[in-house]
């Protein structure tokens, strides 16, 4: 069973390994699939001969773990998620990282999620029991323990394979330039627009008014599960509200077995709440519009289509990571606004 470092003390032994190693493997488990305010559970840290789980919930601080981390390069495989966990419990950011996952697609790997290079690289099928485990439980289970530490622990060699594999092909600026991307954008904040929040798969498809059901009972659902500390679908899924909402604009009735006593009140209400609504308070109808806007739009589109096609199938790459299509219907549009949101290697594939 691998201990877990629970003490002030425990992480104080840990930190000369950290501070010897160059490169520190790290990869970290929240329990979003269990709270509705996701918390930081475990942090998951490899070095040469070694690897650590870290337990953020113990109430110890995390600085001088975090102080460790300075000037050292972070090896972590989709490096986005975890980054924004570990800022968010005070970890200002790193200097370095090696994206692992960037570092595989860069290779022109299709399969690049951990579980695919680890069989393919070390032949080791991962268990995926612990995959939905909640990470908040302790004890730890010695089971929980052990997949824990196998997301961290390849991940030294995995940078080193790809190193070398990005030297070779020349590739070896371009996945500088996408890491230092990843590292800003670890440190925007996402703004979430309240007015979309609720257009969930299945809303389009509504009468206004059951639109309007919709928007209030998932406010009723978010609510709910605030209250609880549980994700929103414990309490009701995305399609059940979506069915829910149109069965009351249609005057069907709603019912489900699990909403009891205050809380199925609350539903009916708030849904009945919406009915009475004027149209005016309707949700506005939003309807996607092509970015063309000028007669030879569609020419230019196909122009810079072609020619990121054509780079991918050179250099055997995914087109979407050279630029996805939205970025050629805006390049499209306007080729020198959107060119400088490319990084340069992607600018020189599309010849912008």
């Amino acid at each position: 069973m691998q201990p877990l470092i629970d003490t002030a003390d425990g992480l104080a032994e840990l930190l000369p390994s950290l501070l010897a190693s160059r490169r520190i493997a790290i990869d970290t488990e929240a329990d979003s699939l269990h709270s509705y305010f996701e918390k930081l559970c475990l942090i998951q840290i490899s070095v040469p001969g070694r690897d650590i789980l870290v337990d953020p919930l113990a109430g110890f601080s995390l600085a001088p773990l975090y102080d460790s981390f300075e000037g050292r390069e972070l090896i972590l495989h989709g490096a986005d998620y975890d980054l924004r966990l570990l800022r968010r419990s005070g970890f200002a950011g790193p200097s370095r990282i090696f994206d692992t996952m960037i570092a595989a697609r860069l290779c022109g790997l299709t399969e690049f999620s951990l579980a695919a290079l680890i069989l393919k690289y070390f032949n080791l099928q991962l268990a995926k029991g612990s995959q939905k485990a909640d990470w908040a439980r302790r004890p730890l289970p010695p089971q929980m323990s052990e997949y824990a530490v196998t997301d961290s622990r390849y991940l030294i060699q995995l940078a080193e394979i790809f190193e070398a594999e990005l030297r070779r092909l020349g590739r070896w600026d371009w996945f500088e330039q996408s890491c230092e991307r990843a590292i800003t954008a670890s440190g925007v904040t996402r703004e979430r627009d309240p007015d979309q929040l609720w257009r969930i798969s299945g809303s389009s498809a509504l009468a206004p008014r059951a639109s309007a059901i919709l928007r209030a009972l998932w406010l009723w659902r978010d609510h709910e599960a605030q209250g609880v500390d549980r994700p929103a679908f414990h309490i009701l899924h995305n399609e059940q509200l979506v069915d829910a909402a149109d069965r009351f604009d249609k005057g069907i009735n709603v019912d489900f077995h699990h909403l009891r006593g205050s809380r199925r009140q609350r539903f009916i209400d708030a849904a009945q709440a919406a009915l009475a609504m004027p149209e005016s308070d309707w949700p506005q109808i939003v309807r996607k519009t092509r970015v063309r806007s000028a007669p030879d739009w569609d020419a230019r589109f196909r122009a810079y289509r072609q020619k990121r096609d054509a780079a991918a199938a050179e250099f055997r790459l995914d087109p979407s990571l050279i630029a996805p299509k939205a970025i050629l219907e805006k390049l499209a549009t306007d080729s020198t606004e959107t060119a400088a949101q490319l990084l340069p290697w992607q600018r020189a594939a599309l010849g912008v």
